[in-house]
């Protein structure tokens, strides 16, 4: 009776999980597909195969729609989010992880309700700020907002790996005459390198992905990123749907072969931070 229960439950986690990668897949493949067909047969099958798949839209739609500075401001932008987050959240995590910070049960409070409080309630103050001090239109503006949004759950989920690593291996490196920074860069990165790498994932496709912050401070065609450039470019290819498609299958692709390579990493720092204390 065991046994054929478990079977079942087994059966219907593998049901759940295959619903759950066909409705992530499914649009996807849609997309591709549609951008490889002509806006004639889209419009009468929106479901069809393409008969004959027009690759060179890529190429077109990427000179006519300008994506190679939208794209470029994008890994920019991206890269110095994962930069800043990492270090700082790292930092700070460890420190919160081996001393008794005073107060940190309120601060920790404060982390946790900024994080739900949603990103619509702050935009007038940033963009009054931001305006005041010359940054619309610039990277900094929201690479620090940015920054800002991802630090507090990066921190919380960084404390967990650190608490992990034995707290003998830095008394032992202090006693070789290690200094704290020395510590920290040699000992305590690489073995929290796995919760580092799903910080860096994370915050990366979020700000890859994110809309509203980068339409709102980036309005021009020079600074905006590649989902701004997305929404500046339905104008223009509106009632073009296979290079509208085209034009989100360029903007995807650098995301899904970075998820692609480093996916099995990710999931192992997952289960690995899930884990721990």
């Amino acid at each position: 009776m065991e046994l054929h229960t478990g079977k079942l439950t087994r059966l219907l986690v593998y049901v759940l999980l295959g619903a759950a990668a066909f409705s992530v897949a499914a649009p996807l493949a849609l997309m591709i597909l549609n951008s490889l067909r002509s806006n004639f047969d889209i419009l009468i099958s929106p479901l069809g195969w393409p008969s004959e798949p027009e690759w060179g839209v890529f190429a077109r739609v990427w000179k006519e729609a300008q994506l190679g500075q939208a794209i470029l401001n994008s890994l920019v932008i991206a890269a110095a989010t994962v930069a800043i987050v990492c270090t700082i959240s790292s930092m700070a995590a460890w420190v919160i992880a081996r001393r008794a910070v005073p107060g940190w049960m309120t601060i920790s409070l404060y982390f946790l309700a900024t994080t739900t409080v949603p990103i619509q309630m702050f935009m007038f103050p940033l963009y009054f700020v931001m305006a005041k001090l010359g940054l619309l239109n610039s990277p900094i503006a929201v690479i620090i907002i940015y920054s800002a949004i991802f630090t507090p759950f990066s921190l919380f989920l960084l404390r967990t790996y650190v608490l992990d690593v034995p707290l003998e291996l830095e008394e032992a490196a202090r006693i070789d005459g290690a200094s704290d920074f020395m510590v920290f860069t040699r000992i305590i990165v690489p073995l929290i390198s796995p919760g580092l790498l799903t910080v860096a994932l994370i915050v990366c496709l979020n700000v890859w992905n994110e809309f509203l912050i980068a339409i709102t401070f980036l309005q021009n065609a020079d600074s905006a990123t590649a989902t701004a450039r997305f929404y500046q470019l339905t104008g223009r290819y509106g009632n073009n749907l296979a290079d509208l498609m085209a034009v989100a299958t360029i903007i995807a692709l650098p995301t899904l072969v970075f998820f692609v390579i480093v996916q099995r990493r990710f999931i192992e720092g997952v289960s690995a931070g899930a884990v721990k204390g």
